[in-house]
């Protein structure tokens, strides 16, 4: 690595960067913040926790948390104190908080998402964005996901479950050729597959491997994909394309060949007060580009210790309708037992008549109910992978909250629902069995399942097995999920004392 910093003239070399000379205000600043290490941050989920009381939060998990001037809700995160990462402290476990790249968080904030309307993130996994905008809207309306891969659709996923999202429809399908079927929408991020130049301080092979990308190709699947996205914008909606990579060809070359010979798009400034920008170039290697190429955005990692990325913002001004789509898809009908299965939750655990106002309990699979916004909408093709929050599976004999289900609703429970303390908290998430003393388990008046919390946040799932002789004593076995749990044999941060040495 550190044959890349060395070079003459105009300052180090980072080999495959260099391209980049004539762009960059200090290169010696850039090559130097590029071979860093990026600082960690994450934002503050507001359908769970109120963002002021996540640093002391997290303060109690040894991890130390500094809001981030240019973005609400999110914070520069130090867990160097910790005994883990901050992925396997209890805040992160239930979705408190998400773990994403600053720069990352942008385009999102720039989308400008209000809550009615209907977004399609077309380029989805993980999910870090599409998590914001559900967010955004929150929890309501309509948030389609889509990506083409399986893999990648997996981890989205589990990003949205431990969030708690209940109105996001997964799909999964080629964003270019994505069928009408699925509807106009008001927003549309196209957060483009790319060289990713931009993530050299979390990916340094990116720099050592020395292999130039095939530019062309990439640019002409982003082309295609922006092409498509705008087909699916209502007039008068806005579209972000975004990339994490320098180059004008999959950057301003991609927006300058799609507003060319086009009178029904025009690009908004892409700012944000308290981010320190560059504006987007308007000529690359003796080519003149659109000049209201200066609105979008170019965020250098020297300039506010970030990654690198590219952003712009597209309108659709146009009142004439797009090409011939179907009808706005209609809500998804509510499972015909949903009122007892609504009855049962609200009686078993003490949860007041409101707690699923505005939601529908939806039967998407033979076992089960999934929860989900009441005013959704999601696309009639591609049919959804997913719709909703897996809630509840509906044995007949013994119904069972999900994982996340107990997530969505458990914070309101007054009945069969246990508290824990930090340790027992650690044997929970480990997948232990605890014994609780009579006062834990006093709002358990029978065995069973019970909703599990710690500070009064829900965690999941347990099985409440009462003592012998009526005491209140009994014993909580952990039925959080295997997939989910930090290694059995060490505790989660912050759920057993740290040592203070």
């Amino acid at each position: 690595m550190n044959n890349l910093l060395r070079g003459a003239g105009t300052g180090p070399s980072l080999g495959p960067l260099d391209r980049y000379k004539g762009l960059v205000d200090d290169w010696p600043a850039f090559a130097e913040c590029a071979l860093s290490p990026l600082p960690q941050t994450v934002w503050a989920n507001r359908l769970r926790v109120e963002p002021a009381r996540l640093p002391a939060l997290l303060a109690d998990v040894a991890v130390e948390a500094e809001p981030l001037p240019w973005l609400p809700d999110a914070f520069v995160v130090d867990a160097s104190l910790a005994r883990q990462g901050i992925g396997r402290t209890w805040p992160y476990l239930a979705g408190l908080l998400h773990v994403q790249e600053a720069v990352s968080m942008i385009p999102v904030e720039l989308l400008d998402v209000r809550p009615g309307m209907r977004v399609l993130d077309l380029c989805a996994a993980p999910g870090n964005k599409t998590a914001q905008i559900a967010v955004r809207l929150a929890n309501r309306g309509t948030v389609v996901a889509n990506d083409p891969y399986v893999d990648r659709l997996r981890a989205l996923r589990q990003n949205l479950d431990r969030l708690g999202m209940e109105n996001v429809s997964v799909t999964r399908w080629d964003g270019a050729s994505l069928p009408a079927g699925v509807g106009r929408f008001d927003r549309v991020l196209v957060d483009a597959p790319c060289s990713c130049e931009g993530t050299t301080r979390k990916n340094k092979r990116l720099l050592e491997s020395g292999i130039s990308p095939d530019r062309n190709r990439l640019a002409r699947t982003q082309r295609d994909l922006l092409r498509r996205a705008l087909t699916l914008l209502r007039p008068g909606g806005r579209l972000v394309y975004s990339t994490c990579t320098y180059a004008p060809e999959e950057n301003e070359l991609v927006v300058h060949t799609t507003l060319e010979g086009r009178d029904d798009l025009r690009l908004l400034p892409a700012r944000l007060p308290g981010l320190r920008s560059e504006p987007g170039i308007t000529r690359w290697r003796d080519e003149a580009l659109h000049p209201d190429l200066r609105r979008t955005m170019r965020v250098w990692p020297h300039h506010n210790d970030t990654g690198g990325f590219f952003v712009a913002v597209l309108e659709r001004m146009t009142t004439d309708p797009p090409a011939v789509f179907a009808p706005d898809p209609r809500p998804p009908r509510a499972d015909a037992d949903a009122a007892r299965w609504r009855s049962m939750l609200i009686e078993r655990y003490g949860l007041p008549d409101s707690a699923f106002a505005g939601r529908l309990l939806v039967r998407r699979r033979r076992e089960g109910l999934h929860l989900l916004s009441a005013d959704h909408r999601p696309p009639g093709k591609p049919a959804p992978e997913a719709s909703g929050l897996y809630l509840l599976r509906t044995d007949p004999r013994y119904p069972k909250p999900t994982t996340e289900g107990a997530m969505a609703f458990g914070a309101l429970a007054t009945r069969n629902v246990v508290d824990l303390d930090p340790t027992q908290t650690a044997s929970f998430l480990g997948r232990r069995d605890t014994v609780l003393d009579a006062q834990t388990g006093s709002r358990c008046p029978s065995g069973g399942y019970v909703i599990v919390r710690h500070g009064g946040f829900p965690l999941g799932v347990g099985v409440w097995l009462p003592g012998e002789g009526g005491t209140g004593e009994g014993r909580l076995v952990s039925q959080y999920p295997k997939a989910l749990s930090p290694q059995a044999d060490r505790d989660p941060v912050g759920t057993a004392p740290v040592s203070e040495a």
